[in-house]
């Protein structure tokens, strides 16, 4: 049996304003862009797309299947700016085919600075989910697939959650595939899921690449791929941001049509061998083929699988030290307000921004960044953090 189990990241930052060392008040986000970029994305991406999974799940009488991770900071754009996506996603929800990954609320860098944050923010977002979608996760995936041994530890500690999304990274499985599950040694009740991202990034990357062997990729073309994991394992893991649909590849390249096209063919290409399920489904279904040992941070980002996007440079390592150095104080304080801002200075895009990174992955840090530079995304940031940090200690 192969089992395709597609999960979708869907996340917006709340981006900064341009924010200087002589402004003095505390409105640092740039309502006007955000605003724009989240109708704009729902537009091209989050409308289009997921009325076309519901008219699947619907025509295929329950048997396509889904799961999404929606960070907390988008839902709370979608609040202010779509609220009629909010309203797709609750109809899905009620089909019963759809299910909601719990993350961090502000998908933020916290399991690699403070603990106890990282867990509040778990928290937020597992009531965020209960209270739109009446959605209690069993399956947690951290920002951007940042996975070790030690997260598998904690997690498992939390008493919730049975399964785990990460990285299929190629060094750690030597001669194995991430089309079978697998465990952490460090938290034997909990089920891996590792991110087939040759198969995931076909779609997400190389599926408009003209100069691309494969290309052009038909539904018939991918589910004949999807059907030859029977014999080699059970899982086909396709991970990848929602934004693929729409806005990174755009209507015109076909990308609609593919996906209208594949349930059918990932049906017929092999009657009765192949499905498609939710990550909690595939670790009910499927047991675990072994240990998959990750002492080292990893992640789903760049060619390197690693931490650099984030931490690969001295503007990122400090800006990332000095907004944890102040965490202390700013819940001290006991205002909302503060904890707000705070918080959505953590989440992860803002130290994104700062990467110096070329040669492979440096047309993807510069395509999403909105700075001119690395260099003046740090300034903004840190002038926003210096205000911020003002606020928690003055007397």
């Amino acid at each position: 049996m192969a089992s395709v189990c597609f999960y979708f990241q869907v996340h917006q930052p709340f981006r900064l304003r341009r924010y200087s060392v002589f402004d003095t008040g505390f409105d640092y986000f740039d309502d006007a862009k955000n605003s724009e970029i989240c109708r704009k994305v729902a537009d091209k991406c989050y409308r289009p797309t997921t009325r076309l999974i519901l008219d699947l799940v619907r025509r295929h009488e329950g048997r396509f299947r889904v799961s999404y991770a929606l960070t907390g900071v988008l839902i709370d754009q979608l609040k202010q700016w779509a609220p009629d996506v909010l309203d797709l996603f609750v109809q899905l929800a009620q089909t019963g085919c759809c299910e909601f990954v719990s993350e961090t609320y502000y998908h933020s860098l916290s399991f690699l600075y403070s603990r106890e944050e990282f867990r509040e923010q778990i928290l937020k977002h597992r009531a965020l989910m209960k209270d739109l979608f009446d959605a209690e996760p069993t399956t947690f995936r951290n920002t951007e697939l940042i996975y070790n041994n030690d997260l598998a530890r904690f997690i498992s500690g939390l008493g919730e959650y049975r399964t785990i999304l990460c990285e299929g990274v190629d060094g750690l499985l030597g001669y194995r595939s991430p089309t079978f599950l697998y465990r952490p040694p460090t938290a034997p009740d909990i089920t891996l899921l590792l991110k087939n991202y040759r198969l995931s990034d076909d779609i997400a990357f190389r599926f408009s690449n003209r100069g691309w062997a494969d290309w052009p990729l038909t539904a018939e073309k991918f589910a004949g791929w999807v059907n030859q994991i029977n014999g080699n394992g059970y899982v086909c893991n396709l991970f990848m941001d929602y934004e693929t649909f729409g806005e990174h590849q755009w209507e015109e390249t076909g990308i609609f049509a593919f996906l209208d096209a594949l349930p059918e063919k990932i049906f017929d290409v092999n009657p009765g061998h192949n499905d498609f399920l939710t990550p909690c489904q595939c670790g009910l279904k499927y047991q675990p083929e072994g240990d998959y040992d990750v002492p080292h941070m990893i992640s789903w980002a760049d060619t390197e699988r690693d931490l650099s996007a984030w931490l690969g440079n001295a503007m990122q390592s400090n800006a990332l030290l000095e907004i944890y150095k102040i965490e202390d104080a700013v819940k001290a304080k006991g205002d909302d307000g503060l904890l707000s801002d705070w918080r959505k200075l953590t989440t992860s895009d803002h130290f994104y921004y700062m990467c110096t990174k070329y040669f492979a992955d440096g047309d993807v840090h510069k395509y999403f960044n909105p700075y001119e530079s690395p260099y003046d995304s740090y300034i903004n940031f840190m002038n926003v953090l210096d205000s911020i940090r003002s606020r928690a200690t003055e007397e």
